[in-house]
């Protein structure tokens, strides 16, 4: 079985930085949401994403850690790991590590996804910083 698309944009994108392959594995009118972002929900809006978690976190790796396919439909769990030495969300470097869960479900046509769904911990990731606090026990 062939690498799957998300498989490609977690290695090409997220973890070398090479945004190129948004545009190659997306569709030009995809439609990407992003929940708790605030970035168009376009293949723009992902590169956005991907550029600004790589400047936070230049370490950036990402992980497929289970996928199921079925037709044109593809959901996956991932984690993101990543020190972080940039700006993120406003917040200057801590110097802090961080893992994150994360999912992505895609709809795809013709070998390249026309539709994704994309949910990264952000929250975790803030408490991890020490710039939420942990929930109280």
């Amino acid at each position: 079985m062939p690498a799957s698309l998300i498989r490609l944009i977690l290695e090409s994108a997220f973890n070398q930085g090479d945004l190129s392959a948004v545009e190659e594995l997306l569709t030009p009118d995809s439609i990407t949401h992003i929940p708790a972002w605030g970035l168009p929900h376009s293949r723009t809006g992902l590169q956005q994403l991907i550029a600004s978690l790589r400047l936070a976190f230049p370490d950036l790796h990402c992980a497929l850690e289970d996928e199921i396919r079925e037709g044109e439909r593809c959901a996956a769990h991932w984690t993101v790991r990543g020190t972080h030495t940039g700006l993120f969300l406003g917040n200057p470097a801590t110097g802090k590590p961080i893992v994150a869960q994360s999912i992505i479900f895609a709809r795809t046509a013709d070998g390249r996804i026309v539709e994704g769904w994309l949910l990264i911990d952000q929250f975790g990731i803030l408490q991890q910083l020490g710039i939420v606090p942990p929930p109280r026990g």
